[in-house]
């Protein structure tokens, strides 16, 4: 089902969304399916160049789409960015941690092996995956908190529950994700309602500017080995698209999955449920 069709099953009208990396290629198309079933959707990124673009994606029933130049791994910023949404939009309702990535610098090769990576590299990974998902929490999800409803998204991975050679950092931090939104749903529901819920989804492999060194052989323009051997081990036979995660996030998002916290949902092609043989 593509993004339109989707579109016209929910109904977002009135609710402000903030997405983090909403001005990357996943993060985008989300963007651009809320603002498509209504909702006002701030966009919150370190690079606004494609926020022109996105708006010119939304038909004309949609919510208007925003942005603010955000670090999420920043308290100051974040808040600026929390005051920017009440100030354009209102209240915030939801939230959808897009923002993440992996780095060359944190990562195992021919010339660097796992005892060589750098401090720096690996704190740069772990901090944009893991400090980069929970402060947001902590500094927008408050009005959440205070208003007694919201739902947040959160973005795990596969390697959270596979773990792939070579990228100790991001697959640490994706597993820290998911289990971090399995607290923060029970926190939320206990402490504060029920109406708030917390889930995130693990996006099987996507090509990305992040992982496009691992997968796309620069020379060739071809599969390197490392992505041949994903398509191989994935049962639909390619890597996903981006749209192919808007059927969960919009479901996660809407009030038919009301009932629904706490869970990390794979979206990826098989590949978590296919042993190799």
């Amino acid at each position: 089902m593509n993004r339109d069709d989707l579109m016209h099953m929910y109904d977002f009208t009135g609710k402000t969304f903030a997405v983090t990396g909403g001005a990357g290629a996943l993060g985008g198309d989300v963007v651009i399916a809320l603002a498509g079933c209504g909702a006002n959707v701030m966009v919150l990124d370190r690079n606004l160049a494609r926020l022109s673009a996105l708006r010119e994606c939304v038909g004309p029933r949609a919510g208007e789409i925003d942005g603010v130049q955000v670090d999420v791994m920043n308290r100051e910023s974040l808040t600026a960015a929390g005051e920017a949404i009440n100030r354009r939009f209102g209240a915030l309702y939801g939230l959808v941690n897009a923002a993440g990535g992996n780095s060359p610098r944190a990562t195992c090769t021919a010339d660097m092996s796992f005892f060589d990576i750098p401090e720096e590299g690996l704190r740069f990974v772990l901090d944009l995956n893991i400090l980069g998902t929970m402060m947001p929490c902590q500094v927008l999800a408050r009005q959440m908190a205070e208003a007694g409803e919201g739902v947040i998204l959160n973005y795990s991975s596969m390697n959270a529950y596979r773990p792939l050679t070579n990228i100790a950092a991001y697959s640490a931090s994706k597993a820290a994700i998911t289990n971090f939104t399995s607290w923060l749903a029970v926190y939320m529901a206990q402490n504060f309602s029920g109406k708030i819920r917390v889930n995130a989804i693990a996006p099987g492999f996507f090509l990305g500017e992040q992982n496009r060194f691992l997968m796309i052989d620069q020379a060739t323009g071809g599969w390197t080995a490392r992505g041949q051997r994903v398509v191989d081990h994935t049962p639909m036979g390619r890597l996903g698209n981006p749209e192919d995660l808007l059927g969960a996030v919009l479901w996660l998002l809407s009030p038919a999955a009301s009932f629904v916290t706490g869970i990390t949902v794979p979206v990826d092609g098989g590949f978590s449920a296919y042993a190799g043989v």
